[in-house]
């Protein structure tokens, strides 16, 4: 299964990702780190989200939500600049109920930041690019094991 083709950010070449793979993107022309954007669902979830190499943020959303298409733009900036540490891993709640039911979302957006299929972090509602960059980043430094709200 593969995620759209992403443009490199360094040297616009064009580049296949694969939605879950064992190691972590890199551009075939340049080497350096790409995106890793990927769409999941119920019958995919456990492949592309918990058995990444890199921490997941877990975009659960859905088409009919305002709030969830004005904060996607600002998810795939995180996930650029964070390119090769992060996955970007969108799920459509209408789409995938098991998710929806198994990460208890009650409103959409829902965040959630995995390690290996562990919530380190969750956060419920859009918020402007700085705002999550700042609870991203004081997730990952809260460490594994302790789940931060926002």
């Amino acid at each position: 299964m593969e995620s759209d083709p992403v443009t490199c950010p360094h040297c616009g070449k064009r580049n296949r990702v694969p939605a879950a793979a064992a190691g972590k993107p890199r551009c075939a022309n340049c080497h350096q780190w790409l995106p890793w954007i990927a769409a999941a669902g119920d019958g995919d979830f456990a492949d592309v989200a918990e058995t990444a190499s890199v921490t997941v943020l877990v975009d659960l959303w859905a088409p009919w939500c305002g709030p969830c298409r004005m904060v996607s733009p600002a998810l795939e900036q995180l996930a650029t600049e964070r390119a090769g540490q992060l996955k970007l891993v969108k799920v459509d709640v209408d789409k995938a109920p098991a998710i929806s039911q198994r990460f208890k979302v009650q409103a959409v957006p829902t965040l959630l930041l995995l390690d290996h299929g562990q919530i380190l972090a969750r956060q419920a509602g859009a918020a402007p690019v700085a705002a999550l960059r700042d609870w991203l980043n004081h997730a990952l430094s809260a460490g594994s094991g302790k789940e931060a709200s926002s």
